[in-house]
């Protein structure tokens, strides 16, 4: 979990500025669908989070 969290600070509240609570909610919206639904994992089957567990939910049923 420590990891994640690392790689979701730096994502968004290290490397930027925000100066309302309202940027930095949309900031990590934003980034929460980058995470699952863009990225691009090569342990995943070059695939995203998202698609890998569609595609094993698809196997089991």
């Amino acid at each position: 979990m420590e990891s994640v969290f690392h790689i979701f600070k730096v994502g968004t509240v290290h490397n930027n500025h925000y100066s309302t609570y309202g940027e930095l909610q949309q900031a990590v919206t934003k980034y929460v669908n980058y995470y699952n639904n863009k990225r691009i994992r090569t342990k995943l089957a070059g695939k995203t989070p998202v698609q890998y567990r569609n595609l094993s939910d698809q196997l089991v049923a």
